[in-house]
């Protein structure tokens, strides 16, 4: 899973199969600007999941 890339931000996921959690990690410009927290179930988050998220972040955000 790669990073995403909207209006010049760069979102990057990571997550924790043991954990069961991750995050999106937001930068613009090259500068950590935010992070979206999420939790999943099995090998991996689902993309959709983490794509619906990064959409939600740019319509608040305007970007």
């Amino acid at each position: 899973m790669g990073a995403i890339e909207r209006g010049g931000y760069r979102f990057e996921p990571e997550y924790s199969v043991i954990e069961q959690n991750g995050a999106i990690h937001v930068y613009h410009e090259g500068k950590f600007v935010d992070e979206l927290k999420l939790a999943f179930s099995g090998d991996s988050p689902d993309l959709g999941k983490i794509e619906e998220l990064v959409e939600t972040y740019c319509e608040k955000k305007g970007i």
